[in-house]
């Protein structure tokens, strides 16, 4: 028996900020993808989350204009209000 096995297709949204920047944990409070500081944290200390497609352990990091988050499969892609 064979089984065929697809990955599921990455989503893509792009996200706009009205500051210069907004911290990581911050942002996964905004876009609802963790519910607390608290697992924010947990989310980026385990890795789970790519910034520009590198793994990134600091939550603090200032996410800017042009920056791409990847998590669960979506890739948000910040972008400035204009």
């Amino acid at each position: 028996m064979k089984i065929k096995v697809t990955a599921a297709k990455r989503q893509s949204e792009d996200v706009i900020i009205k500051t210069d920047f907004i911290r990581l944990d911050s942002f996964l409070k905004f876009k609802g993808i963790a519910e607390t500081g608290g697992q924010a944290k947990q989310f980026i200390q385990d890795g789970i989350v790519k910034v520009n497609d590198e793994k990134c352990t600091a939550r603090g990091k200032k996410i800017r204009n042009g920056d791409k988050i990847s998590v669960f499969s979506i890739d948000y892609h910040i972008k400035n209000e204009d």
